[in-house]
């Protein structure tokens, strides 16, 4: 270690951090056998060379192949596998996984790296410049998007449409897998979060509006990455019925307080987690 404390990669797979951590950086995994080593890799690569103490949290979502298995294998001391019992959505992983995060920054970035983690600075910098959340965008003014086929940008273009228009979420990207918080209102958001599937990320920002939190989007990279187990036609449909939800929650109060049962299914599957941990 330096004489200011800051590890070097080595230190970092080696040796829990125990003060203060600048920044938790949450990963969603579902199924993530083929990548998601490579994508271990290149988060730890970048983010070592930063020269402050974090995190990497994974969320595995009741993944039925080898992902956990070969994360566990890794051994990495600051890198934390949270396991599912079963399939739970994206929105889910990644409330488990900011929940559980101790970052003063909180990133949650897809599997896929389709946003690559070396846009992790530009979205820091909108949130030291005083934004509550940041946003990664793909259609912002300067964003640079690469072999996203037809089909996907006709798609993306329509729910845009019905968010900003139909819904009166202003930003021109709601679902880029690539977004920051402070941990304050990381925290804050996803306590109150109630939706489970992809749409959660609408949700997320539909709250930061409604808890008048500072909303900065910005163009990042984005390369559509092969693989994807997404099926455009349902989650279209599921993104209707969840916006809907989402007014409907809201009209009910639903979002006005943390939700105490979600937050207590999270806090006891962490506690599960560390006596698993104390035991092996």
């Amino acid at each position: 270690m330096t004489a200011i404390g800051i590890p070097s990669y080595r230190e970092w797979a080696e040796t829990e951090l125990t003060g203060p951590i600048a920044y938790s950086i949450v990963v969603p995994a579902y199924n993530e056998s083929e990548r998601i080593l490579p994508t271990v890799g290149a988060i730890a690569a970048h983010l070592c060379s930063l020269g402050e103490p974090w995190e990497l949290i994974v969320a595995d979502d009741g993944s039925s192949d080898d992902t956990v298995a070969l994360l566990e294998g890794l051994e990495l001391a600051n890198m934390r596998v949270l396991k599912a019992q079963q399939n739970g959505g994206k929105g889910s992983a990644v409330r488990r996984g900011v929940l559980a995060s101790r970052g003063r920054m909180i990133l949650f970035a897809d599997a896929d790296q389709s946003t690559p983690i070396q846009q992790f600075e530009t979205l820091r910098a909108e949130l030291e410049a005083g934004a509550d959340v940041v946003i990664g965008s793909r259609s912002a003014a300067g964003a640079s998007v690469a072999n996203k086929s037809l089909a996907r940008k006709i798609f993306s273009k329509g729910l845009n449409v019905l968010v900003q228009f139909g819904f009166g979420v202003p930003f021109a990207d709601t679902q880029c897998g690539f977004k920051m918080f402070t941990a304050e209102s990381g925290h804050l958001l996803f306590s109150r979060q109630l939706i489970d599937e992809f749409s959660f990320d609408l949700e997320i920002l539909y709250l930061a509006q409604k808890l008048d939190l500072a909303v900065a989007e910005v163009p990042v990279e984005w390369i559509d990455a092969p693989g994807s187990t997404v099926d455009a036609g349902k989650v279209a449909l599921e993104f209707l019925r969840d916006m809907a939800q989402i007014r409907w929650n809201d009209l009910k109060g639903r979002y006005d307080q943390p939700n105490h049962a979600k937050v207590a299914v999270n806090a006891s599957h962490l506690g599960l987690l560390a006596a698993s941990s104390k035991g092996r």
